[in-house]
């Protein structure tokens, strides 16, 4: 199934200290048109507890598969293009940056189809947005939207002009930026902004204590000081292995 080794992927990738920032893209006409099918379990004999229990482990499943995606220790860039439906803004949603293309359209459309949106839409889409009444809207409507509302509520940083392969080129720039720096900046990074948006300011500011009393004895921050006095690129050395 798809999204097993969607999860599968991410946690490989994750793990390897030579990857240093991921563009995740389709290579089909859409990003995804939603889900490719409803999973039908717990039918037949058993009782309703016991088909509850299938389905609870079926769906925790779903979620860490995707929830891998943002815990994956190099950023991941998104780039869409096409139908964004149901499943695709779950992965969007858990991406670290977001670009579309202009022919991109967006629907949380699980209520179409008779379920609450339960693989982290409805967690993840209120706190990139901000927009409480919007995000309602979206959720309850299944209304499409197009690239324009998605950059005006914020949900994508980057419109580009074209389909698949000019978001793709859009991506991979910024990639090639991040990509440049050092892994320990990097990964710290988005490890602290995942970690501030569900803290306090005051926890985020001790745990950013902690994180740098160590992270700030990497050779990385001597080699960015050395390169920028001789005036030539930095060379970062690639994490360890994880």
């Amino acid at each position: 199934r798809f999204w097993e080794e969607l999860g599968a992927t991410f946690q490989t990738i994750s793990d390897d200290p030579t990857v240093r920032i991921v563009v995740l893209a389709s290579s089909l006409k859409h990003f995804t048109a939603g889900l490719d099918h409803i999973q039908t379990i717990g039918k037949g004999e058993d009782e309703a507890p016991r088909r509850a229990i299938k389905w609870r482990r079926h769906i925790s499943q779903f979620q860490a598969a995707i929830s891998s995606i943002e815990e994956c220790t190099q950023p991941v860039i998104g780039a869409v293009h096409g139908l964004c439906y149901g499943l695709g803004i779950d992965i969007l949603c858990a991406c670290d940056i977001r670009y579309c293309a202009t022919d991109a359209r967006f629907s949380i459309k699980e209520i179409d189809v008779g379920l609450a949106a339960d693989i982290g839409s409805l967690a993840r889409l209120p706190k990139i947005v901000g927009n409480a009444s919007a995000v309602r809207e979206l959720a309850l409507t299944a209304r499409e939207f197009d690239c324009r509302e998605a950059e005006r509520l914020g949900f994508v940083s980057r419109v580009v002009q074209g389909s698949r392969e000019e978001v793709i080129v859009a991506a991979c720039e910024t990639a090639r930026v991040i990509a440049s720096k050092s892994p320990i900046a990097i990964m710290g990074t988005k490890h602290l902004l995942n970690h501030a948006r569900d803290h306090s300011v005051r926890d985020n500011l001790e745990y950013t204590v902690t994180w740098n009393a160590t992270m700030l004895q990497s050779t990385d921050m001597a080699e960015a000081m050395e390169a920028f006095r001789l005036k030539r690129p930095p060379k970062f050395a690639n994490l360890g292995k994880l």
